[in-house]
């Protein structure tokens, strides 16, 4: 059975932070393959700022393009908005029966994660694999059976650190794929 982990972005727009993630999950761990899905709209999050879906989805695939073990997932375009991380995860486990979902998340939102919608069937039914962020207390979840804490290298960039960047006209080579700020450029984002 084919492992495969699902890191949920509103990748907006991604950048390297994300890519060292995803590689470092599809690499260092069990997984044999990374899905980076697109969230259209994440319920937690304010909407305002947020970069239009498909634009989104193209700098995530043009970001991924060298890799074999990272694939990018608009399955949420489809879904009913918000979208709720279990909702996906029985829609996907249909889908694709002969998978299994494991689901990657920062330090941050584990510490958050019981105000998901339905969070004990997700800790039921599926791994969580966490990456650690700054500040984020995750002594609750040490012991947890479903619960893997990686040592995933600490990125502190964010996609709102890229696009006060380029809104200040700030050179961005190196934090994101010249191919996305080639993208970003020819469609005027985040300026």
């Amino acid at each position: 059975m084919k492992k495969t982990g699902l890191f949920f972005g509103s990748f907006n727009p991604i950048h390297a932070g994300h890519l060292i993630i995803a590689s470092y999950m599809a690499n260092f761990t069990d997984l044999n393959e990374v899905w980076l899905v697109i969230s259209p709209q994440n319920p937690l999050k304010n909407k305002k700022g947020l970069g239009n879906m498909y634009d989104r989805l193209e700098m995530a695939r043009l970001a991924t393009e060298p890799s074999e073990q990272l694939k990018v997932s608009d399955i949420e375009f489809n879904l009913p908005k918000p979208s709720y991380t279990v909702d996906t995860l029985a829609y996907l486990h249909e889908k694709y029966p002969g998978r299994e979902f494991v689901l990657i998340m920062g330090a941050d939102n584990l510490v958050s994660f019981k105000k998901w919608k339905n969070y004990e069937v997700l800790l039921n039914n599926y791994k969580l694999y966490v990456y650690p962020r700054p500040g984020a207390d995750t002594s609750e979840w040490k012991d947890h059976p479903s619960v893997t804490l990686t040592e995933t290298p600490q990125m502190e960039i964010s996609s709102t650190f890229i696009r006060k960047a380029i809104l200040d006209k700030k050179n961005i080579q190196f934090l994101v794929p010249d191919n996305v700020i080639a993208f970003m450029d020819s469609k005027n984002m985040y300026r």
